[in-house]
């Protein structure tokens, strides 16, 4: 169900915690009764599903979060950021963000982007979705509850990763900042979430740790 998958959002940044927003029409975004996941209950959940077991082939997808994938790299492929909003039209809540920029969906990517017309956020956007993602369990619907994360690197121990690892993220960032993320033990880039149905949940870097 969309509806309840849309409200559950995947939160970059605090990687063994996600959020869950009771949404309301007269409220803002994502404000609402929150719940968070507590850090050994995630942990308990990458027991039962060790870290080389996370990430999984993108050829593999469900059907619906295929498509919403295809959707995403139809407006890479074209290079105009509104050709993303077919695939924004999908969900009954736009994706998180991270932008408190005023407007639409269009309008905070383009706020987000560094030239102003969202070239670089849909190179992003192409690179991240052009790796592996994570299968995380994590979706509070009972249907639902499997939340796929890009790139699946970003839920591994960064002080324990492969080679084949660390040049999936120097494909991603250059190699100063994949320094600053290695030595910090801490993702600090982008982050995509889409849900088991289709819900495309997030587009987002992590948000600061008070």
């Amino acid at each position: 169900m969309r509806n309840a998958l849309a409200a559950a959002r995947y939160r970059p940044g605090q990687t063994t915690r996600v959020v869950l927003a009771l949404m309301t029409a007269v409220v803002v975004v994502h404000c609402g009764t929150v719940r968070t996941w507590g850090a050994d209950e995630m942990a308990a959940k990458q027991v039962k599903n060790p870290a080389s077991g996370l990430t999984m082939a993108w050829s593999e997808l469900p059907p619906h979060v295929a498509e919403m994938r295809d959707l995403i790299l139809a407006a890479v492929r074209s290079g105009r950021i509104e050709d993303l909003e077919p695939a924004i039209a999908q969900n009954e809540l736009p994706p998180e963000f991270g932008s408190d920029a005023p407007g639409d969906a269009i309008s905070q990517l383009k706020a987000l982007s560094q030239d102003g017309s969202g070239h670089d956020i849909l190179a992003v956007l192409g690179n991240v979705l052009d790796t592996e993602p994570a299968r995380l369990p994590i979706g509070r619907d009972v249907e639902n509850n499997i939340v796929f994360v890009w790139p699946g690197v970003s839920e591994r121990p960064l002080d324990q990763l492969t080679g084949a690892e660390q040049v999936t993220i120097l494909r991603l960032m250059p190699p100063d900042q994949a320094k600053v993320l290695r030595d910090g033990k801490k993702w600090t880039w982008w982050r995509l979430a889409i849900g088991s149905d289709g819900t495309w949940l997030t587009f987002m870097k992590p948000v600061p740790s008070k």
